[in-house]
């Protein structure tokens, strides 16, 4: 299983849980005073009946002195019971109620919170974390833990009460009878323990297959994963995988499920023989004269002792319980002591807003960190930080973060660090000045899209500087950069909603006007109103109701949306077809219009027209100048072209664009 996190964090000791899990209940600490009340009253109205039936027999039914039945006290003896019965009835389902509410509301801000810490994570994080693992924290973790926020607090105070009273007025009824109650509950409380550890370590072991199925399922089922399934023909082999791991899952609870049974078995028969055994001490007592045991001290000694094992039973299995929860708890604290690699500085600033969109990188070195295994108390599996040596383009493997610092706090890498670090980006400065169009181009894997991805922040550099319009990219606030570059990928992410809900992402608050103006400028408001439910379509899945030119067009009306001063295109019709590529080609040059533009590329044919050219290798910028000037110098960019369009497969070059032998018109673009 792959998780992840770069923390400077180690995993804490168990102990130091019970704080945090107390800090989750203390924003309802008054509600929790009015529960521990409530269970108090409750528990004590509980040995009062005890102490009635004991007069019941002494003075109303038996009395000592032989006078006969007292039916008046008998019958306001019985009255007592019914109204304690039915006192603690009633404060028992108020009890409940806060309890429950209580224990839904700290769920709900445990949820919150860990969504919210998620959302926080830099990309690094996601790329290299599997989707159903961080589900499975979120859904399953959380679900996992809801019995101890909702009611199992409550069960151990209620318990240890019951069980603290009962004791008293058992010790005051007959101390002798008492020890014989309670004489092997420290050698049941020593197997619990031992009980609790394992099941502890079955819970976490549980919990990692859980999450290893979420994020099966979630690959195998999701849109894209059935596609791939149905074209090689491998539904065979995703059932195999599902039922592995389901096999392997139904072991691991039902092994959970009877981890105790025994000692509770032991348990059970100890406490069912023991009220034979507290009578045969009573008669021994009596007999013996040592001993002055009444009827009714006998019943309701009897009474309490019940009220005492069946508490102290309750009080073990929720120990274990608690101590399952434990290493949930510990998977969720994981990720939220997981600090984020990139975030506001104390004194960052907003960026201007009437900043025209200059692009400057300055020396800039950047690398993906190398694998290495956080150090924690309970060595888990899951507590790798995995990061994807990229998210894009020629950004390939694996890696895992190490803890460190915040990057924003980084030191600048050393000259010797320099040269021992296998960089994605190095060395490389640029300017990109207000307005212009800079194509970036490479073989695969040269760092092109690693190196455009630093200017939103998406990841962080090591050493240099990303400046926009003179600002330090880590000198400006995360959400005034994110408003100012907008970005269109290859392959664009369209939520399962309408055409309309997926536009305003970028503008919650655009008029139906503005839709329409941003999608007649991406050339897709026609085709919009030619579905059924117009701009109320629903796009399906990642958008799969919608060709590839369709949706990019929509991610184009999206980013005209958000009216952002940088726009990184990153290949955004490199997978399309002629037509389509057309279509977007147009549109692209709407959006382009006044911006400050990094494109991406594979296919030169698209970004001749680009004012600058800058050609990566290896992380590093080795040549740049435009398409004319580039071809004339006869280097990698010169290289690049001829595979593309020389070696004898070039049939013609014509005004609009390149024609091969088998037909296909590569374009020069449209701005």
């Amino acid at each position: 299983m792959s998780a992840t996190g770069s923390a400077s964090t180690q995993q804490a000791p168990e102990p130091s849980l019970l704080p945090r899990i107390w800090a989750l209940l203390r924003p309802y600490r008054g509600w929790l005073v009015l529960v521990a009340a409530a269970i108090v009253v409750s528990s004590l109205l509980g040995i009062v009946n005890p102490f009635l039936t004991k007069a019941v027999f002494d003075r109303a039914l038996f009395p000592t002195d032989g006078s006969g039945v007292h039916l008046t006290l008998l019958l306001w003896l019985v009255v007592a019971m019914i109204v304690v019965t039915l006192a603690g009835s009633v404060i028992g389902v108020g009890q409940s109620y806060l309890t429950t509410k209580v224990g839904n509301l700290s769920m709900a801000d445990l949820r919150e919170r860990l969504f919210a810490h998620l959302e926080k994570m830099e990309l690094a994080f996601f790329t290299s974390t599997k989707t159903g693992s961080i589900q499975s924290r979120l859904a399953n973790d959380v679900g996992g833990v809801r019995s101890v926020l909702t009611s199992t607090a409550s069960s151990i105070l209620s318990n240890v009460v019951t069980v603290t009273a009962s004791l008293v007025a058992m010790l005051l009824l007959s101390w002798q009878l008492t020890l014989l109650a309670v004489a092997l509950l420290p050698g049941f409380v020593y197997l619990q323990r031992r009980v609790g550890a394992r099941r502890r370590v079955l819970a976490r072991k549980t919990q990692e297959s859980l999450s290893d199925m979420t994020a099966i399922t979630e690959e195998a089922l999701s849109v894209s994963g059935v596609l791939l399934t149905k074209v090689f023909n491998q539904a065979d082999t995703e059932l195999d995988r599902y039922r592995t791991e389901n096999a392997r899952q139904t072991e691991l609870q039902v092994r959970q499920a009877m981890t105790g049974q025994g000692f509770f078995a032991v348990v059970s028969s100890f406490m069912a023989i023991t009220p034979a055994l507290v009578y045969l001490l009573a008669g021994y007592l009596v007999s013996g004269g040592s001993a002055a045991l009444s009827a009714g001290t006998l019943v309701a000694f009897s009474t309490l002792q019940a009220r005492l094992l069946q508490p102290l039973v309750s009080l073990m299995r929720v120990t274990l319980d608690v101590q399952t929860s434990m290493a949930l708890f510990r998977r969720i604290f994981e990720y939220l002591d997981l600090q984020p690699a990139i975030v506001n500085r104390p004194d960052a600033v907003e960026m201007p807003a009437d900043s025209p969109g200059r692009v400057e990188l300055d020396d800039v070195y950047f690398a993906y960190p190398a694998p290495v295994r956080l150090a924690t108390a309970d060595p888990d599996p899951v507590a790798l930080r995995s990061l994807s040596r990229g998210g894009g383009g020629g950004m390939r493997g694996v890696a895992t973060v190490a803890p460190r610092l915040p990057a924003s706090a980084a030191p600048e890498a050393a000259p010797a660090e320099r040269r021992s670090r296998r960089w994605a980006v190095a060395g490389t400065s640029l300017e990109i000045e207000p307005g212009q169009l800079a194509a970036f181009v490479g073989p695969s894997g040269a760092g092109k899209t690693t190196l455009c991805y630093l200017v939103p922040r998406l990841y962080e550099v090591d050493s240099g500087a990303v400046r926009v319009d003179g600002h330090d990219v880590r000198d400006l606030t995360m959400s005034s950069l994110a408003d100012a570059v907008g970005m269109v990928t290859q392959d664009p992410y369209l939520f399962h909603a309408s055409i309309a809900d997926n536009l305003r992402y970028a503008k919650p608050d655009a008029t139906d006007s503005e839709l329409q103006a941003a999608a007649a400028a991406a050339n897709i408001h026609d085709r919009i109103l030619g579905f059924d439910d117009g701009y109320d379509t629903l796009v399906g899945e990642r958008g799969f109701r919608l060709s590839g030119g369709e949706k990019q067009r929509l991610a184009i009306a999206r980013v005209l949306l958000k009216n952002p001063r940088v726009l990184i295109l990153d290949e955004a019709t490199s997978a399309l077809d002629t037509v389509s590529e057309r279509l977007v080609q147009r549109a692209l040059g709407e959006v382009m219009r006044g911006r400050t533009t990094l494109a991406i590329a594979h296919r030169l044919s698209t970004i001749q027209h680009a004012d600058v050219i800058f050609v990566i290798d290896e992380g590093t910028l080795v040549e740049r100048g435009t398409h004319t000037e580039l071809l004339t110098r006869h280097g990698l960019y010169a290289r690049l072209h001829a595979e593309q369009f020389g070696a004898g497969q070039v049939e013609c070059r014509c005004t609009d664009g390149v024609r091969f032998t088998d037909g296909t018109v590569l374009r020069a673009g449209e701005a």
